[in-house]
């Protein structure tokens, strides 16, 4: 399965952006999916996972409450919607599709085999 995010930009704090994970190649109906992402001099950090069925969700606790994963399985594709974003949130944000792993909202990365490129998120003060 090949994995395409979009939606990240520059965008003041307090403001809100919605990223998407476009899948192709496969149906998503087999795989968990996350966000996660990776700002400069840190490791990658787990942000977000939902479950096929969307019965399952996990968030870090640095987004709850500001943060919503949601899926439209009929589209393929995955979001996650940011609002009330800190400078802190900056970072590049990839989604990932965790295969067999249809009825659960995992955390850590080494359970997600696939991996979209990226799309940059950037919190100015």
């Amino acid at each position: 399965v090949q994995l395409q995010a979009s939606g990240g930009g520059l965008v003041q704090a307090g403001g809100s952006l919605r990223l998407s994970c476009a899948a192709s190649g496969r149906t998503l109906s087999s795989y968990g999916m996350g966000w996660f992402r990776l700002a400069p001099g840190k490791e990658r950090e787990f942000v977000a996972a939902i479950s096929w069925s969307a019965k399952r969700t996990r968030y870090a606790d640095s987004v709850k409450g500001r943060f919503t994963i949601s899926r439209d399985n009929a589209k393929n594709t995955v979001y996650l919607q940011m609002i009330s974003l800190k400078p802190e949130d900056t970072a590049v944000y990839y989604c990932a599709a965790a295969e067999g792993y249809s009825d659960y909202a995992l955390s850590s990365g080494t359970n997600y085999d696939y991996w979209g490129q990226g799309t940059l998120v950037t919190v100015s003060s």
